[in-house]
């Protein structure tokens, strides 16, 4: 099956995910302009399509709603499942309203069901759609190989495809209010600053570092961590058994942590945390604080 072949004249335009231009592109021309935008269809320039398939892509282009001005988008049209390795081709439309052509590169991208679960994660590199027009629309078929996929069968009416925004925002700091309320504005910068120091996160790894440690005059051990998330989702944090090795890897300090309310730690994100271990939990005579190492106890 050739490419064009893929689009078929019982397709029609389903849902559209709409981003302002900002965020995704770091400096671009925006339009002052506030009256909505009709985008035009817009070919890759390799491609040489068939007069018939101009027909079904010019009446699917016809059925895409306006966008408001300095706007990117992708328009659902359908999934053919490849039988031959179980992957999802995405037919789609990628559109801008923008006054000016843009080249967009590596940028993740969703596939939400009706509800908004995600139901399969890739990373494209969007430079092989080539510059696209301003105000124009790009058929393009996104697959998404069978291991990107995390449903079981075909989503119902009403999916979408949509730009994963977490991915492309970088690392945050995700600091609880009580922290906010405790932190000065320096403090706060400042531990943005080790946060961005960090070496970086896979995008499935959660990772715990100390950074502060303080033995209490009761005996008991208050330690804080960054708790590190590399996921595209949040992580929610019902119990920790956690134990605390001092520059000799000796453990010093080992608990049992039920957190309640869940701990949430948001996609992509660093949350700082202080866990107090009493003194029956703690072991720290003759311990060595010049580094230590927060760890999942087993």
């Amino acid at each position: 099956m050739g490419l064009f072949d893929l689009f078929k004249k019982t397709d029609k335009v389903g849902k559209d995910s709409t981003v302002e231009s900002k965020e995704l592109l770091n400096e671009v021309e925006e339009s002052k302009n506030t009256v909505e935008v009709n985008t035009k269809l817009s070919f890759h320039p390799d491609w040489d399509v068939p007069q018939e398939q101009k027909y079904i892509f010019n009446f699917l282009s016809n059925e895409l709603e306006p966008l408001k001005p300095n706007q990117l988008s992708l328009a659902a049209i359908a999934i053919d499942v490849n039988q031959a390795n179980g992957s999802w081709d995405v037919k789609a439309f990628l559109r801008s309203s923008l006054p000016k052509a843009i080249e967009l590169g590596e940028v993740g991208l969703f596939l939400l069901d009706k509800d908004g679960k995600v139901i399969a994660s890739k990373t494209f590199d969007l430079k092989e759609l080539g510059s696209i027009p301003a105000e124009s629309a790009r058929p393009w078929v996104f697959t998404f190989e069978k291991n990107t996929i995390q449903a079981s069968e075909l989503p119902e009416e009403g999916w979408k495809i949509a730009f994963n925004l977490v991915s492309l925002r970088g690392h945050q700091l995700d600091l609880d209010e009580t922290w906010k309320n405790k932190l000065s504005e320096e403090q706060i910068n400042q531990l943005e600053k080790i946060i961005k120091d960090l070496p970086s996160l896979g995008k499935t790894e959660v990772n715990f570092t100390g950074f502060q440690i303080k033995l209490l005059e009761d005996k008991g051990l208050a330690v804080s961590i960054l708790l590190r998330n590399g996921n595209e989702k949040a992580i929610n944090l019902e119990q920790l058994p956690l134990e605390i090795l001092d520059a000799n890897k000796k453990q010093i300090a080992k608990g049992y942590f039920k957190l309640d309310p869940v701990l949430t730690v948001q996609a992509n994100s660093t949350k700082p945390w202080t866990f107090v271990f009493p003194k029956e939990m703690v072991d720290a005579e003759g311990a060595d604080f010049s580094s230590w190492t927060p760890r999942v106890a087993q």
